[in-house]
């Protein structure tokens, strides 16, 4: 879910070629529901191999950072730990609607609906244990660094782009934002056309910037007003919210009294929940020690043998991928040479 501040941001539009040479922060777990969400068959069937494992993740990992590095884009990967405490009811109503969302999925098959059969699909998405042992896996002979947070993982990201060892977050989650970082990137992984659900209509997913302090600057409040700002919206430690209260009148409070305690009209269902932990959670959160992260270059029998022979991929796809970014990589050290000549 995350917390809802589409209506308050005003993202810049840029390209991926703009973020070359720039590191990226990446939240691996939201990437990899995306992947898992998009990458599918007509009816919605994941990719499978011929053991039965879903590879959708692996395809959208192996294609979407091998277009990265040819952009000159420096990937590092941030691995969720184990979740606070209070996520737990965010997590149950999740697994609910999954639960919801199969049952609706299986009836659009029945029926022969494919394209509600898609659309139902996308929402049962889950990340399995052998998905992660996967992902760490495929970025390890890919030469991508990865890291493991203590806990969330955007947190671990917000801080690596707070501290300048990398130059954004890349997520779909403004959750970001009231972690601290310093630049949110989204729309990395899922870049290009896109279908729109149930119209045969194509648009183009860009990638879009937007800066913490400029947020705040427009909004005219603190970072740890956002916080409290997010808390009456609702995240992902109380998906609730306050009942009636959405961004804008959100933002009228916060600016109006400064922060929840000195809200009137909230005080009753304030002291229902334990707003002080969620404001420490995204305030201090439980980060990882940044590590100087390097980059490798794939390893090309590695990614075939794994890709290719384990996992069924196409050969030839993967080999034409491999060869592209080589041919990349070799015109950028030509460019090197003739500069530094």
């Amino acid at each position: 879910m995350g917390v809802e501040l589409k209506d308050l941001v005003k993202p810049r539009r840029l390209s991926l070629e703009q973020l070359g040479g720039k590191v990226l922060a990446i939240d691996a777990y939201n990437a990899l529901y995306q992947f898992l969400a998009i990458i599918r068959g007509e009816s919605g069937e994941p990719l499978m191999d011929r053991e039965g494992r879903v590879t959708s993740h692996l395809s959208g990992l192996f294609y979407r950072n091998v277009n990265l590095l040819m952009l000159g884009i420096k990937p590092l990967y941030i691995l969720d730990g184990t979740p606070p405490s209070l996520k737990s009811i965010e997590i149950e109503r999740r697994r609910a609607a999954k639960n919801e969302a199969v049952t609706k999925y299986m009836e659009a098959l029945r029926s022969g609906n494919l394209e509600d059969a898609r659309k139902y699909a996308q929402a049962t998405s889950l990340i399995k244990d052998y998905m992660i042992e996967d992902t760490k896996r495929i970025l390890e002979i890919l030469g991508i660094p990865w890291l493991e947070a203590p806990s969330e993982g955007e947190a671990t990201a917000a801080h690596l782009s707070s501290i300048g060892l990398a130059a954004a977050t890349a997520t779909q989650d403004y959750d970001s934002l009231l972690f601290g970082a310093k630049r949110l990137i989204r729309n990395v992984t899922i870049s290009g056309k896109r279908k729109l659900p149930s119209r045969p209509v194509y648009i183009e997913v860009e990638p879009e910037e937007i800066l913490l302090k400029d947020l705040l600057d427009n909004l005219a409040i603190t970072r740890e007003q956002l916080v409290d700002l997010g808390i009456l919206i609702g995240t992902d430690f109380n998906p609730d919210g306050f009942k009636g209260i959405g961004p804008a009148t959100a933002i009228k409070l916060v600016k109006t009294y400064g922060q929840l305690e000195n809200i009137p009209e909230i005080q009753d269902k304030l002291a229902e929940i334990d707003y002080e932990q969620i404001r420490n959670i995204f305030i201090k959160p439980k980060v990882a020690e940044p590590i100087e992260p390097r980059w490798r270059g794939p390893d090309r029998d590695l990614l075939i043998g794994f890709l290719v022979k384990e996992r069924d991929f196409s050969e030839e796809r993967v080999k034409h991928a491999l060869d592209r970014l080589e041919e990349m990589e070799a015109r950028r050290s030509q460019s090197l040479e003739r500069w530094f000549r």
